[in-house]
């Protein structure tokens, strides 16, 4: 599904724009308004951000998790999960070091993510890939 829609997208934007296609196809053409308009579709582009980021980074979680508890049999840092319990919702377990990783991970290629200068010819060359 991933593979037909960035295809979809590139081979009729293509079609539509030629070489001439900006970076952000919302407002490349001089379209700023209706604000909350550009506003919405923007905050769908990280929705759909967000949710790609987390499938495609699970091998990654998985494989240093499992690394490190190898690594580390007898932590409770690494290996043991404590029950919380909040209110209106059912209790569920967590572990400190996937709290603790994953967060670190996302922020850390969040940064990294800032850094880049050309972060739209990144994020297609991503896209591609995937």
């Amino acid at each position: 599904i991933t593979t037909f829609f960035y295809l979809f997208c590139g081979c009729f934007g293509y079609a539509a724009f030629g070489n001439e296609t900006p970076g952000n196809i919302l407002t490349g053409f001089g379209f700023y308004e209706p604000y909350w308009l550009i506003d919405f579709a923007n905050a769908c582009v990280v929705v759909h951000l967000v949710g790609g980021y987390q499938v495609y980074s699970q091998p990654v979680f998985a494989f240093v998790e499992g690394w490190l508890a190898d690594k580390f049999p007898n932590s409770n840092f690494v290996n043991k999960y404590y029950s919380m319990k909040l209110p209106l919702f059912p209790s569920f377990r967590g572990n400190p070091l996937r709290i603790c990783f994953r967060t670190a991970y996302v922020a850390s290629t969040t940064g990294i993510a800032i850094l880049f200068p050309y972060f739209n010819q990144v994020l297609g060359v991503l896209g591609t890939f995937s």
